[in-house]
């Protein structure tokens, strides 16, 4: 049988533990991050397109561009090399395993629109967003069936941006600064991906400034 004096100390150093670990701050946003004034959004470069709904996609790409520009911190880039920020977003299909078609350029769009409160910005960009490591540029195979396992949710992931000190670094192969996956989290309009990345810095930079 245990002396009580002894398990009085093991409660004890149970009790710190605990509230060492209830005190412990929360992970901080890289102070660079904080700074970044501009994002480029894309589709996940390895995602495929969706056999019964080809656009899931491309529409929540369009949403969470739309979702950023209504918040007001940050401008769209359209390409690699003039954003802080690269974003990719993949949507989720609720299962396991779905039947997709692989080797389909994700990021190639001509026009792109930059909503805004006064109405909006039209940006012309010719090919892929050169330098982020996109697989799937016109070198890669020619389309064709795939079976994707294990996305189920949806996804959206913050990359650092291109740096021009070194101009061959492909972002996309980097680690990334933060990941966010849960079921309709690219939803629109509310698009709740984009409200955690928002409050995530509202609190990182709190914490910085040593406010509560």
């Amino acid at each position: 049988m245990p002396h009580p004096r002894s398990f009085g100390i093991s409660v004890l150093l149970l009790s710190c533990l605990f509230a060492t670990a209830k005190d412990k701050k929360k992970a901080l946003l890289p102070a660079d991050v904080l700074r970044a004034r501009s994002v480029l959004v894309l589709v996940d470069p390895n995602s495929g397109m969706d056999v019964r709904n080809p656009n899931a996609n491309r529409t929540a790409q369009e949403d969470v561009e739309k979702a950023l520009m209504n918040w007001g911190r940050f401008s769209l880039a359209m390409d690699a090399e003039n954003a802080d920020l690269i974003v990719t977003v993949r949507k989720g299909s609720g299962k396991i395993a779905q039947p997709t078609i692989g080797g389909v350029p994700n990021n190639n769009r001509p026009v792109i629109l930059e909503p805004t409160d006064s109405g909006g910005r039209i940006g012309v960009r010719q090919g892929n967003p050169g330098g982020v490591g996109d697989p799937s540029d016109p070198q890669s195979p020619s389309p064709q069936p795939q079976v994707e396992v294990g996305q189920s949710q949806d996804t959206f992931v913050v990359y650092r941006g291109s740096t021009k000190d070194d101009p061959y670094w492909a972002p996309l192969e980097a680690p990334p600064v933060w990941r966010y996956t849960a079921k309709d989290a690219l939803e629109s309009p509310g698009v709740p991906a984009v409200e955690v990345f928002r409050k995530l810095i509202a609190d990182s930079e709190k914490q910085l400034a040593g406010t509560p």
